[in-house]
């Protein structure tokens, strides 16, 4: 990146960061049979990801009677198409945000208010700055970066870039929602239901 660019990090939402602020945790939900164990959980905020199309919207609407904030991976949910038709039936279903690697749907997304989530994967210096690319188009609400572990090897201006963030992939422990609070991320994302009410306080401890 050019030593000039120094673009200002996007604010979080006030939704997002009174979500994160107890429970710096967002739970990576991964199928049907996880979204009672969510539902009992702390955090506020999750990732539904590998439920079939048709177990979305009863899953979706218990969630968000409970207060919760949805996202819906939409390049990871068995018969979703990944078009914008799929956008505006999430947006049937209640859901509030949409996570996807793809820009377009990111820009759907954000035409009908919902919140994105942009996902990216960062596996060398030359994808890294394809991902920066992307995200300055898109400005999305979120990006999810992965794996959480890089995240120390990228340059202070890439988080910058990439910021608000939330650190996901190989987040396994309090230490690791610890370490990535510490490299800037807004909050850790992780599968394990052990850590989906991890507070903030506990981490201080």
């Amino acid at each position: 990146m050019s030593e000039r660019a120094t673009p200002q990090p996007r604010p979080v939402k006030p939704q997002l960061a009174a979500a994160f602020q107890d429970v710096p945790v967002c739970a990576s939900v991964v199928g049907a049979a996880r979204v009672k164990d969510f539902a009992s959980a702390t955090s506020q905020v999750c990732v539904l990801a590998s439920i079939p199309v048709g177990e979305l919207a009863n899953a979706v609407r218990v969630l968000v009677h409970l207060g919760k904030t949805v996202f819906v991976n939409i390049d990871a949910c068995p018969g979703l198409a990944q078009d914008r038709g799929a956008i505006d039936f999430l947006t049937g279903i209640g859901a509030q945000g949409v996570v996807s690697t793809r820009a377009a749907l990111i820009d759907r997304a954000r035409a009908l208010d919902m919140l994105t989530m942009q996902k990216v994967f960062v596996t060398d210096r030359s994808n890294l700055n394809r991902s920066l690319e992307g995200v300055g188009r898109s400005s999305p609400d979120l990006v999810e970066v992965m794996p959480a572990p890089i995240i120390p090897w990228m340059p202070d201006e890439a988080r910058r870039v990439l910021s608000p963030f939330v650190a996901a992939g190989f987040v396994m422990d309090a230490a690791g929602v610890a370490h990535s609070l510490a490299m800037g991320a807004v909050a850790a994302a992780t599968s394990d239901p052990a850590l989906w009410s991890l507070r903030r306080d506990q981490l201080r401890g």
